[in-house]
């Protein structure tokens, strides 16, 4: 369910520190409880994100959530593929299916997420409820 080397957010957002750039995407967990995406709305490169803030909108045939910012910073990529191909969200989440790469302000704000183990348990503590 979850990946070794990424951190993930309280809100299923997953980061991952790849060079100068945090890449973030949307955790297997969050596409499996949103069902059939029917649309994403991602920021435009040069956007400026905050941490907690929503920077995108994903829609499902249950429900619209927003996506947050694992991360101050300046958006440097927007992986406008998985827009056009939807698929990529439930086929390779953590792959092909990243959504932005951000410049960061404080990469150390990713110490402030979660660890894969702690996510699971996160995750099965969802469920219950």
């Amino acid at each position: 369910m979850s990946e070794e080397n990424l951190k993930y957010s309280e809100t299923h957002e997953w980061a991952r520190l790849d060079g100068d750039f945090v890449v973030v995407g949307l955790s297997a967990f969050a596409i499996e409880q949103l069902g059939d995406v029917v649309y994403l709305e991602l920021p435009n490169p040069g956007d400026n994100v905050s941490q907690g803030a929503s920077f995108g909108l994903v829609e499902s045939v249950k429900a619209a959530s927003d996506i947050y910012a694992p991360v101050d910073g300046s958006v440097a990529e927007v992986n406008y593929d998985v827009a056009d191909n939807l698929d990529l969200l439930k086929t390779d989440p953590y792959g092909a299916a990243w959504l932005i790469k951000i410049e960061p302000g404080d990469p150390s704000q990713l110490e402030s997420l979660m660890g894969g183990d702690e996510y699971e348990k996160f995750c099965a503590s969802q469920v219950d409820e």
